[in-house]
């Protein structure tokens, strides 16, 4: 089972950039589908961004796209989610998270998909 680690999370405001990392332990990353979510208080958790270890498999949600970019580091076992111009709605617990690459075509978005998460890490962005 990998062990994920986030941070990065912190209090910004309006227009602020961050980046967020997720460290990963305890397994090869090469078989999964590396992840970023978000959850705001009284919404379900909402799919930001995912990548495969080779890279060739990179999506985003419509919401975050143009602002969020997602890349990995395959010498640290670690994947990043760089935040630009950030609003208020961005305010959340992001959690990074891995999905098993099911085939060459597989794309998971749903939470359910994902098997193993970090402890989140808090986003705020005031106005």
């Amino acid at each position: 089972q990998v062990q994920l680690v986030e941070s990065g999370g912190g209090l910004v405001q309006a227009g602020d950039s961050l980046r967020l990392s997720c460290a990963a332990s305890g397994g090869t990353l090469s078989s999964y589908i590396m992840g970023w979510f978000r959850q705001a208080p009284g919404t379900e958790r909402e799919f930001l961004a995912a990548i495969s270890w080779s890279g060739s498999r990179l999506y985003y949600a419509d919401s975050v796209k143009g602002r969020f970019t997602i890349s990995r580091d395959g010498a640290k076992n670690t994947w990043y989610l760089q935040m630009n111009n950030l609003k208020p709605e961005d305010t959340a617990i992001y959690y990074c998270a891995t999905a098993p690459s099911l085939s060459a075509y597989y794309k998971p978005t749903m939470a359910g998909q994902f098997r193993s998460w970090g402890q989140g890490t808090q986003v705020t962005v005031s106005s």
